[in-house]
This record gives C-alpha cells, sequence and structure tokens, in this order.
C-alpha cells in the first residue's frame, strides 16, 4: 500500500497543540519535552487521496471490482470491496475518469485518464491505456493528447472495435478532441467526429440490438482561472446509424440555446429506440426522452437541472470550484 503523506492540516494541528505548550522555565529554547507535540498524527479525512472517478464490476465475478479515482489512481477488489490493492501505481498517469471491462473477456480492461469534469483542480491525462491481464500489467494504446477522455466504450460484436470520447484539454484549445474509433484493438485510432478545436465529446451510448447505430453528445468547454466556460452554440447531441461514418445532429424539442454538458443513457433491449438526456443550457435544461431513435424528444419537468459539475451552466462563468 502506498503512504500516507501528512497534510497541512496535520501540520497546522500540530503546530497549534505545540504553541499551547508551556514556555520552559529557563526561556532556553524549546526541550525534547516540547518538541513531542510535533509528531505527525493521522487525522482521518485529511488522508483521503481523491475523487471517485468510475466503478466497473466484472460481469462474470461480481467479487471483482475496479474504482477509478480521479486523483489517486486505479484499484481492484477480488472480494466485494474488503480489501484493495492498487494496481495503476507504476502508471504514469494518476488522474483517472473511467476504467472499463471488455464484455467478451474480463481479461480485457480499458483505461481513461484525465479528469472528465471541468473545475479548476481536475488534472490532465496523457490517453488510454490497455491491460489484457487483469491489470496486472499496462499498455499506453494512444490518444495522449485528447488530456481529458470522457468515455470509453467497447463494441459488444468485436473485441477490438473501441469508441474514445474525447473531452480535450480544458484549459487550451485543440489537443485530440471528438469521438475516436479503433478497429484494431487500439493500435490504431480515427477521429470519426469532429465538432471543432473547442469542443469536445464527453459521453456516447451504442444500440444494443445494433451497435452501428452511436448517439454521442458534443461539449464546448474552457477552463481559466477564475472562469468555467460550460457549453456554447456547439455543443449538442449527435447520431450516426453507420458506426461512425457520418453523423446527423439531434435537434427536434431539445434546447436551441448555448447547451452545456450532456448525459445519456439508453433502454436496453427490449426498446432500444428509447433514448435518455440530461440536458444543462442556459433555457431549456432538464431531464429528455426520446421513443424514436432521437428523431424528436419530450422535455420531463421544468426545474434546473446540471448534468455535470464544474461550470455554471451553458456560457456562464463559473466561480472557484
Amino acid at each position: 500500500m502506498r503512504r500516507l503523506i501528512p497534510t497541512c492540516a496535520a501540520l497546522l494541528a500540530a503546530a497549534l497543540s505545540t504553541v499551547a505548550q508551556p514556555l520552559p522555565a529557563q526561556g532556553g529554547g524549546l526541550d525534547p519535552e516540547t518538541l513531542k507535540g510535533i509528531a505527525f498524527r493521522a487525522l482521518g479525512p485529511g488522508f483521503v487521496s481523491g475523487r471517485i472517478a468510475d466503478v466497473e464490476i466484472d460481469p462474470r465475478d461480481p467479487n471483482v471490482w475496479y474504482v477509478a479515482t480521479a486523483f489517486g489512481g486505479l484499484w481492484k477488489t477480488v472480494n466485494r470491496g474488503l480489501s484493495f490493492e492498487p494496481i495503476f501505481d507504476d502508471g504514469p498517469s494518476f488522474t483517472l475518469c473511467c476504467v472499463v471491462i471488455d464484455p467478451r473477456n474480463s481479461n480485457v480492461i480499458w483505461l481513461g485518464t484525465g479528469e472528465n469534469h471541468s473545475q479548476r483542480s481536475a488534472h490532465f491525462g496523457d490517453g488510454v491505456y490497455k491491460s489484457t491481464d487483469a491489470g496486472k500489467t499496462w499498455r499506453r494504446m494512444g490518444l495522449e493528447a485528447s488530456e481529458h477522455i470522457g468515455k470509453i466504450v467497447i463494441d459488444p460484436r468485436n473485441s477490438n472495435v473501441v469508441y474514445v470520447a474525447a473531452q480535450g484539454p480544458l484549459f487550451s484549445a485543440g489537443g485530440e478532441r471528438g469521438l475516436y474509433k479503433t478497429t484494431d484493438g487500439g493500435a490504431t485510432w480515427s477521429a470519426v467526429l469532429t465538432i471543432s478545436e473547442n469542443t469536445g465529446v464527453t459521453d456516447l451510448v451504442l444500440d444494443p440490438r445494433n451497435p452501428d447505430v452511436i448517439y454521442a453528445s458534443a461539449y464546448q468547454r474552457r477552463r481559466h482561472v477564475g472562469q468555467a466556460i460550460g457549453g456554447g452554440r456547439e455543443a449538442g447531441l449527435f447520431k450516426s446509424s453507420n458506426g461512425g461514418r457520418t453523423w446527423n445532429r439531434l435537434t427536434n424539442g431539445l434546447p436551441r440555446c448555448d447547451i452545456g454538458r450532456i448525459a445519456l443513457s439508453i433502454e436496453g433491449r427490449r426498446t432500444p429506440t428509447e433514448i435518455y438526456a440530461l440536458v444543462e443550457a442556459q433555457g431549456g435544461q432538464g431531464f429528455y426522452k426520446s421513443t424514436n431513435g432521437g428523431a424528436s424528444w419530450i422535455r420531463y419537468g421544468k426545474q434546473a437541472v446540471q448534468a455535470g459539475r464544474g461550470g455554471a451552466g451553458a456560457g456562464g462563468a463559473g466561480g472557484f470550484g
């Protein structure tokens, strides 16, 4: 297990306890008895390593979980959480966003780096990694310039076909930003959906009956020291019916103003034409449902709902979170 490093809170508490000690009677400086109050002490929550970014449970063995943290590496348990072991400590990046198990082979694990929120403390990563031995060893498979991965989805029919939603750099334009696809297990990648140098892809779902049908959400964002741009006119929903070769933008029933982050879900194998979207926007934000494969959308509820964190809504200026 990794060693714990004392936090500023621990040092401050130790210093305060020292101040509370009576001064030496002779006034000759600090003596050993006084210095005992400066010993390092565990203060509980001060040692939390980071936010939990994703949890993946092995579909073939529910005892096995993988837990990706936003600022503490990747952890694995083989006993439903009774104990955990770090399995990516030798990797170049410890800021993670998502972990995915191949539905056809539980030994194949995909890992995306770079936290996918937009707060000022969202640290960047260096692409996507793959393990073929259940996390014992890892190999970087590219997209180093993506910096912040949004999601990884594996085609259930073919393990070599993988889609990666890349949000791109948070503090600058460009980079590897958009939706990327590999058909050779990560050896090469193609950008199948590119919006602009300022807008990446943050979420996607595949039709379980026909995985060539893809729904993807684009997210226009930029972070500055005291401001977050969490949306714009380039953000929105897109659909492909041919594995990403061509795309249509979905608009019927969705907000036509500046749109922020969009979270997606699909109903399942019974009625895969039912798509759900949690949309943040300057106006019309909320929960949307389509029953016809995205051709039209109905909004449920009129309360403001944030699909993501780290901004103050589409086009707005965030605080210092």
